[in-house]
């Protein structure tokens, strides 16, 4: 029988994103609160006995099932994130045991006290895909977090585990968000996103999540705040996440959404105008506080509690079907904070 290898990972919300200067490396300087939520990926390796890849990798096919509005083109291939996160935690494996082998050998050890890389078994990947694609919620980061556990429980069969710090650094190299999506429950980002503190807080909090399906690229909303912020010199960053994180020691959804602030809220409704409306709707209807999660589109919408969340949910539901808004909305109930890759 084939051995199979899974593992989940949540997708996330920003509650602050505070958006400093360009760096050097392309990327902006962070600071940012996230909290991990319900909506999870799940990935499956499943090992394909007596089946050879032709690229010297070990992933023979991938396929990813939706549970959310798909993306237009294909996406399954070796250049997926959560492809790219089972060869490079294999690489990483098979280098550090060719290292150890050949350290044994010199000592005088059997060498073939491990299986050589060229025995490694073929898999094959399936992702259950509950994150909107594109959505600013992480869930490619999510897919490759879900995906180096995964791995890594494939590896510690027939290879050895890589260490948890490791992993880390291949997540982080894949994606600024896959660390956190390892990690689960709330943090402090800085830097790229990817340098996290854990932040404690009371209570769990529930949104209703309103997708308008369509896709902003995470690059373009941020080339976008920067000439706003050339043209208006009054947006200015807010770095500063005290007031949040006092919030969210209180356990007060009101006060939490008091504090919630996102810079890059202007440069995603700029150009996805409806995003406005939308949020006006949900805090009419009973949330909270309707923001842009991430670089968007998705609006998070913090409500007081299930109940109200589910009747935010539905309001909306009726408010799309009324045709105030034309296009569908993927609209959907999460909580959190929820722990990490497991």
């Amino acid at each position: 029988m084939a051995r199979v290898f899974q593992a989940s990972a949540p997708g996330k919300v920003n509650l602050h994103l505070g958006v400093g200067a360009a760096r050097p490396d392309g990327y902006h300087e962070l600071s940012t609160v996230f909290m991990a939520v319900d909506r999870v990926e799940t990935v499956t390796l499943t090992e394909q006995p007596g089946v050879v890849t032709t690229d010297g990798g070990v992933v023979a096919a991938m396929n990813t099932t939706f549970r959310v509005e798909p993306p237009t083109e294909n996406i399954d291939g070796p250049g997926n994130l959560a492809w790219r996160a089972v060869e490079t935690a294999v690489q990483a494996a098979v280098a550090a045991a060719t290292a150890d082998a050949a350290g044994a050998a010199d000592a005088g050890a059997d060498p073939l006290l491990r299986p050589p890389a060229e025995r490694l078994p073929a898999v094959r990947i399936d992702v259950d895909k509950t994150v909107p694609v594109a959505g600013g919620m992480a869930g490619g980061s999510a897919d490759a977090a879900a995906a180096l556990i995964a791995a890594n429980a494939y590896l510690a069969h027939h290879v050895e585990a890589l260490p948890h710090d490791t992993l880390v650094a291949i997540g982080r190299s894949l994606g600024a968000d896959v660390p956190f999506c390892m990690m689960g429950g709330i943090a402090l980002g800085t830097a790229r996103g990817d340098e996290l503190v854990s932040m404690m807080g009371r209570g769990e909090y529930w949104f209703v999540f309103v997708n308008p399906r369509v896709g902003l690229s995470t690059g373009a909303v941020f080339e976008r705040l920067d000439e706003m912020r050339y043209n208006s010199p009054s947006l200015v960053p807010r770095m500063e996440t005290g007031a949040l994180a006092r919030a969210l020691m209180s356990g007060d959804p009101r006060e939490v959404a008091a504090a919630m602030h996102n810079d890059l809220e202007a440069a995603a409704v700029s150009m996805e105008p409806g995003l406005k409306g939308l949020a006006d709707v949900a805090v009419r209807e009973g949330g909270l506080r309707a923001m842009v999660s991430g670089s968007g589109p998705t609006l998070a919408v913090l409500c007081e509690d299930q109940a109200r969340a589910h009747h935010v949910c539905e309001r909306l539901r009726a408010h799309t079907h009324s045709g105030d808004h034309t296009g569908d909305l993927e609209i959907f109930v999460a909580r959190g904070p929820v722990p990490g890759a497991h």
